[in-house]
């Protein structure tokens, strides 16, 4: 398994509607985390500017920080296999209390083949770039296979607590 995080870009465009569409039909009651507002967009063009103005103070969004997002390429056959983004800093009360620095998602029909672990590995060496000391990332206390990523890659438990929506969530720590 040979996976590349890349900048996204319109040469891409077709498969990451591809992959929201996939992820819609298959897994309607899950968040597509780490893929920014992919969900909520219209079209790919307008997700991609939308990552695109995250990654510079002066046009991200108010409420929003700056961050990183990636799309996970299998060098293979140059698929989509998922999304991942890694936010600067937890400066908004909802990245602070369960939303954590970064955020991934699996295409439906490539999971449990090692991506995830993979994607948050390459991820973790955005975030030494960046010169983050530590991030913290969280799941859903039902989200075994989330949990075991983490776990894998060096994830210390912290705490549970609750997000917006009355999920119940599991946040950990990863020192970089």
């Amino acid at each position: 398994m040979n996976i590349l995080l890349l900048r996204p870009v319109m040469e891409y465009a077709e498969d990451i509607w591809a992959f929201r569409r996939e992820f819609l039909e298959n897994s309607t009651d899950e968040d597509m985390g780490g893929c920014g507002k992919l969900k909520e967009c219209s079209s790919a063009e307008e997700w991609l500017a939308q990552v695109e103005a995250l990654t510079n103070p002066e046009t991200c969004p108010e409420g929003m920080v700056t961050a990183d997002t990636y799309i996970a390429v299998r060098s293979c056959d140059n698929k989509i296999v998922g999304i991942t983004d890694i936010r600067h800093n937890l400066n908004t009360p909802v990245l602070r209390e369960w939303g954590g620095h970064i955020g991934y998602c699996v295409r439906p029909d490539e999971r449990r083949k090692g991506y995830a672990k993979e994607m948050l590995r390459l991820n973790l060496d955005n975030g030494r770039r960046l010169g983050l000391k530590r991030v913290m990332i969280s799941c859903n206390v039902n989200n075994i296979a989330s949990e075991r990523t983490i776990l894998a890659n060096g994830g210390v438990f912290e705490r549970e607590t609750e997000d917006g929506s009355g999920h119940r969530i599991k946040l950990y720590w990863i020192e970089l």
